[in-house]
């Protein structure tokens, strides 16, 4: 699936934010397609239009980003950054206080996009 020289390479990954071994399970184990999958993600702009959406009062909007968010962090084994997704959708979808959700997506998110900076 993944050379030597990549595992080692995968080490100074935090698998709790990038789990590398199981995104390449679920694209067949293509390196090449995994980073071309993270660069497209990192190249989007996630934050500032849920930001906005959720200042404005658009729950529908926010509740869409969200989930379109939490499911590509999944497709691409995000783990932590799904989860945490998962968390401020159902805060949203519930009409709860989402600030401190909201909070900790934009760390694990910025954490995350760091991982992802490490795949060489």
């Amino acid at each position: 699936m993944c050379s030597a020289t990549n595992e080692v390479k995968f080490l100074d990954i935090n698998k709790e934010y990038v789990d590398i071994e199981d995104a390449l399970k679920r694209i067949g184990g293509s390196m090449p397609l995994y980073k071309k999958l993270l660069a497209s993600f990192t190249g989007g702009d996630h934050i500032a239009p849920l930001e906005k959406a959720l200042e404005t009062g658009a729950t529908e909007d926010a509740s869409r980003l969200i989930h379109t968010l939490k499911g590509v962090a999944s497709n691409l084994s995000l783990k932590k950054l799904s989860s945490v997704a998962s968390e401020l959708e159902h805060s949203i979808k519930d009409g709860t206080d989402h600030s401190g959700s909201l909070a900790e997506l934009i760390s694990v998110y910025q954490t995350t996009a760091e991982e992802i900076g490490k795949i060489s």
